[in-house]
């Protein structure tokens, strides 16, 4: 059965366990941040991605990813800018007291620290967003009953040089794949929303090493 994650219960207990982390890294200087929206839309829990640009420079061009960006020196914290880019990327205005907190940092192949915060934006209508086509190609939910069904969970074996080196989740079945560090990050929230429920089979993601 899902679990309520939007009732005032489920967010009290959210926001409890993530005040510890919440309180020591969220004016740590890390290299980018991204929002993981938690909304109801059609009256059901979703999370929601945006797929990036396919003209944007660079390797996230076309991928899959919670609305952020790169820290910019004038953000007062790394909420400040997933708040930011959320606004920037989609039109969303989120209030700072819908940020439940901050969920354990990633990092990307350069090791550059991303965290992401998890906040609630309530009933969403996506037609509503305002998307930056400069930025946003399209913009979709998957909902966390979706999320949570083992047949829609995989994982990816990376291998250079014809060695293991590390694996990853990923999340299938949806308008697009859910992979890479966006893919962890959801993994992350599963494990904070559901933890009876959401069973992930590594356990804990390791980072790739030069």
């Amino acid at each position: 059965m899902l679990p309520d994650c939007l009732s005032d219960e489920g967010e009290r207990r959210c926001r409890q366990l993530l005040a510890g982390t919440t309180a020591r890294l969220r004016s740590r200087p890390a290299a980018a941040a991204v929002l993981v929206p938690l909304c109801l839309v059609r009256g059901v829990p979703a999370l929601l991605y945006t797929l990036r640009s396919s003209r944007l420079v660079g390797r996230h061009q076309g991928e899959v990813s919670f609305p952020g960006g790169k820290c910019d020196p004038d953000d007062q914290d790394v909420i400040h800018t997933a708040l930011r880019e959320t606004q920037e990327e989609l039109g969303l205005e989120v209030p700072k007291e819908n940020v439940w907190g901050v969920l354990q940092p990633v990092y990307d192949r350069e090791k550059a620290t991303v965290v992401p915060v998890l906040a609630n934006v309530g009933p969403l209508d996506l037609q509503s967003l305002r998307p930056s086509p400069e930025e946003v190609d399209e913009v979709f939910e998957l909902s966390l009953a979706h999320l949570l069904q083992t047949q829609n969970q995989g994982y990816t074996h990376f291998r250079k040089d014809g060695h293991f080196r590390y694996t990853m989740p990923v999340f299938l079945h949806g308008p697009h794949r859910v992979w890479g560090l966006t893919a962890v990050i959801t993994e992350f929230t599963l494990k904070l929303l559901a933890p009876g429920i959401y069973q992930p089979r590594l356990a804990v993601f390791q980072p790739p090493r030069s």
